[in-house]
């Protein structure tokens, strides 16, 4: 076969993959699959860190069902793993599988794991790819800003109409987007939680929406809540009647200037149970975005971050290039209003060199919605 026959399986290695999302951090999610007379015999996904890596519960995979892996070719999304961490290395179970081709999505970009490849073809094996390597980039894309960034992979979320706005001109927004987009939102929340993120909002989205930042889903109600973040300049007084400082102090989290986390205002709210990290600031007093989100993965432990507005702090995010996802929720109506909120303002290109680009990478539309996702470009990411 040539290795571009050998693209159906790579994308079939993705799906395996794909289980994984949200439950391997801080390991990246990765799918393999064995290959006879062009037929997939033997299927594995990474569960969680410190579990079978996916080339081993492939194997595993074939064993169980009486399939010789030394007659197949394994179609795995990132090169094999060549180094000793909670798990053997892959490699070395590739080659006493007496495997003789493996296909290869990316490379490992990390300097513990990166190189199985090599090794493999020291050994003899013959090796092909990267094959549909951006495809297999953007599955490990948390992974990616994990290990080299060293900050949470950050999702930013919002609805609009399709001439752009996200409310009226008296600020009315419920509901912009139809109920199965709603829902379609609780369940990315409920993935935050699960994987022990936090859904991250403005003072004044704060203020005016006085939000629960929980996903309410009835078919799973075990999975843990995400934390609640508000990222403001203004500290509510602990006794204010917002939801949050009510009924899940324990849970949320205020960035604010280092002035007002020292404050007795913040020390009672941290007598609540709240948390107050002071923002990192440059030497002009303009916010460090990227140090605070460093803070939070460093502190917290945090691998991914939802943001839900509003549009000042979603679009410093864009600015800032720290955002890793965009969905973006468009309902099909019109408010045709200069007066309208719009998604984003402030800015003042000159050029259309200027604006800020996304590659589009998926479209679906949910309920009566169009659900677009965006990410950065491969030079700018």
């Amino acid at each position: 076969m040539s290795a571009e026959a050998y693209a159906v399986f790579m994308q079939a290695a993705l799906e395996e993959a794909a289980k994984g999302k949200w439950l391997t951090h801080p390991n990246p999610c990765v799918g393999a699959i064995l290959v006879h007379d062009e037929t997939i015999v033997a299927r594995g996904w990474h569960h969680a860190a410190g579990k079978p890596h996916a080339e081993v519960e492939c194997l595993n995979d074939a064993r169980a069902k009486g399939v010789d892996p030394s007659l197949c070719t394994l179609v795995v999304t990132l090169e094999p793993c060549k180094h000793v961490g909670k798990t053997p290395p892959c490699t070395e179970a590739i080659l006493k599988a007496g495997i003789k081709k493996v296909v290869i999505g990316c490379l490992d970009p990390t300097s513990d794991a990166g190189g199985g490849a090599e090794v493999l073809r020291a050994a003899g094996v013959e090796v092909i790819g990267p094959l549909c390597e951006q495809d297999c980039r953007d599955l490990i894309a948390d992974f990616l800003v994990w290990k080299s960034m060293a900050r949470p992979y950050l999702l930013l979320k919002m609805a609009a109409t399709m001439d752009g706005r996200i409310a009226t001109r008296t600020g009315q927004s419920q509901w912009i987007s139809c109920e199965a987009s709603r829902a379609d939102v609780h369940r990315l929340r409920q993935k935050i939680g699960q994987a022990k993120g936090l859904i991250l909002i403005g003072g004044k989205t704060f203020r005016l929406d006085n939000p629960h930042l929980t996903y309410r889903l009835s078919d799973d109600p075990g999975t843990p809540q995400p934390l609640a973040c508000i990222f403001t300049s203004h500290l509510p007084q602990d006794k204010d009647e917002f939801y949050l400082l009510q009924e899940r102090p324990d849970e949320t989290i205020f960035l604010s200037s280092a002035a007002a986390a020292a404050s007795t205002q913040a020390q009672e709210l941290r007598k609540r149970g709240v948390r107050v990290i002071p923002v990192p600031q440059y030497s002009n007093g303009t916010t460090d975005l990227r140090g605070l989100f460093k803070a939070l993965y460093r502190e917290l432990g945090c691998p991914y971050v939802l943001c839900e507005g509003g549009g000042e702090l979603a679009i410093s995010l864009l600015e800032e290039q720290l955002v890793d996802e965009f969905h973006l929720h468009l309902a099909p109506t019109f408010l045709a209003d200069n007066d309208a909120l719009p998604l984003f303002t402030n800015r003042m290109p000159l050029t259309l060199a200027e604006a800020i680009s996304l590659r589009c990478t998926e479209t679906r539309l949910v309920g009566s919605d169009v659900h677009v996702l965006l990410r950065p470009n491969p030079r700018e990411a």
